[in-house]
């Protein structure tokens, strides 16, 4: 999309529509010099209550004597209840409707958002200015997957005009993470079919057309030599080779930053089977993976003066006659047994070789896992949060932070130390799941078991990742979660502020 920002009364631009955003219960003086332009249309749909200002409202005027084709009005609500939140919202919903007006230019205006950045940041928190928040809602709530539709709707805003004076609005950022985020939701949204690991890899791989990332691939001959046994046991069920994705950003000085991401490409449960109703969704069990991969390509694009490193494991977890089975003892990369007593407990298998690597080649300074990986998370926090663990309250105090600016918000859960009892097996140094007592944090100290010192977070994406329905930003399906969190957390470790 071309972004403009441009210095120019609404009346002039020329636009498919001209949005206009509006506080709750406008004064019918609101808009005035176009209003009187366009005879009196605005004060007279404010006058009617037929526009109001609620927030998300929409009307439309079709309207003459200005340049632009039609005016949205868009509610913001009551201006003392403002967040960025809700101006995400409020973008999001009139994007997507100037998109299925088949509108192709869109401008906005930016009177209503005269509020200064330290007005606005002193009463909600916020790092923006108000139509950034607006137009990352509005950018977020285009994306359509319709690679598979016979028709695909064809629609998309080309040009975006800013009404400011401002030309130092982070504009071109917030769509390069935008941009991202897509990227994540078309890897999730695709079809397990087409996208299976090697699929996954190859996406991994075009990444590095930005010289600043290296990938590689380490196939199953090359986990075998490693020692990965927990990795490779949930591959074994699979004729789809398994691909452990490797990716290097070199942006800054030091140790780096380690990223993993959980990438079951399709997880039916194993050998312990999952339900039947709902299995076709759990190709959005490699959300994890997609994350990291949306993550690196963003710190890539933006220059992030970080190093980070991207680890994406990535298999299939399928029963058959060579599918791993409860009762099973592997052996992962650090040394360590594991006793199997759900098959469907894979994904703690996998990241915890994907850190013991993590910890032997790359002496990280922190490790950040993110994985779709409990079902009772869902059932602790809904599909509102994600569920966040570690073993550095410093650092997670730094993705609280980052979570608030985002709105992809983290709850922090418990790590005691009696979840250890939880895990405790007769015959190995412990068991992949300890029940169904505790099982969101179960899971995490397990691989809290791998981290060992190496400061730590794990977060648990598994209700967030998948929409069953369309929010003013976030259409149904994949959500792309994490991508914009942890693109905000980076900036905040960059002594620069770049």
């Amino acid at each position: 999309m071309n972004i403009v920002i441009k210095d120019t009364a609404e009346e002039a631009v020329r636009a498919d529509v001209l949005v206009l955003p509006c506080f709750e219960n406008p004064p019918s003086d609101i808009y005035a010099d176009i209003n009187a332009i366009i005879g009196g249309l605005i004060a007279k749909v404010i006058n009617t209550k037929e526009f109001t200002g609620k927030h998300n409202q929409l009307t439309l005027l079709h309207a003459h004597g200005i340049n632009a084709s039609r005016i949205l009005m868009i509610g913001l609500g009551k201006q003392a209840e403002l967040t960025p939140e809700r101006l995400r919202q409020a973008g999001g919903k009139a994007f997507s409707y100037a998109r299925d007006l088949g509108c192709s230019d869109i401008a906005v205006s930016t009177m209503q958002f005269r509020t200064t950045l330290q007005e606005f940041a002193i009463a909600t928190g916020a790092k923006n200015k108000q139509v950034v928040y607006f137009v990352e809602g509005g950018l977020l709530s285009l994306y359509r997957f319709e690679k598979y539709k016979k028709k695909e709707n064809g629609k998309g805003l080309a040009t975006l005009i800013v009404l400011d004076d401002d030309k130092g609005l982070p504009l071109k950022k917030i769509e390069t993470v935008v941009s991202a985020v897509m990227f994540a939701r078309d890897l999730v949204n695709t079809p397990s079919n087409d996208m299976t690991p090697t699929a996954l890899s190859v996406a991994a791989q075009s990444l590095a057309e930005n010289k600043k990332i290296k990938v590689k691939i380490l196939e199953e001959r090359d986990t075998k030599k490693e020692g990965m046994g927990a990795y490779l046991a949930v591959a074994r069920g699979s004729a789809e080779p398994p691909k452990f994705i490797v990716l290097e950003y070199k942006g800054g000085k030091g140790a780096p930053l380690v990223l993993i991401g959980k990438a079951i490409t399709f997880d039916s449960g194993g050998i312990s089977i999952k339900p039947a109703e709902g299995m076709e969704k759990m190709k959005y069990d490699m959300a994890g993976g997609s994350a990291v991969l949306g993550v690196i390509k963003a710190a890539a694009a933006l220059g992030l003066p970080v190093n980070l490193v991207g680890i994406v494991p990535a298999t299939e977890n399928l029963p058959s006659g060579t599918a791993f089975k409860p009762g099973d003892v592997l052996r992962a990369v650090n040394g360590l047994t594991i006793e199997i007593i759900s098959t469907d407990a894979e994904g703690r298998l996998i990241l915890a070789d994907a850190i013991g690597y993590a910890l032997k080649y790359y002496s990280p300074k922190a490790v950040i896992d993110i994985a779709t990986l409990t079902g009772a998370c869902s059932i602790a926090l809904g599909n509102e949060a994600i569920a966040m663990m570690g073993n550095d309250q410093d650092l997670m105090e730094q993705v609280k932070r980052a979570s608030e600016e985002t709105y992809e918000r983290v709850w922090q859960m418990p790590l005691y130390d009696e979840y250890k009892d939880y895990l405790k097996s007769d015959v190995a140094d412990m068991k992949n799941a300890g029940g169904r007592k505790g099982s969101l944090v179960t899971a995490a100290y397990f691989l809290k078991e791998f981290a060992g010192t190496t400061p730590w977070i794990h977060l648990d994406i598994a209700g967030t990742a998948w929409n069953e329905k369309d929010k003013p930003y976030i259409p149904k399906g994949a959500t792309g979660i994490g991508v914009r969190l942890l693109v905000t957390f980076l900036e905040g470790l960059c002594p620069a502020g770049k």
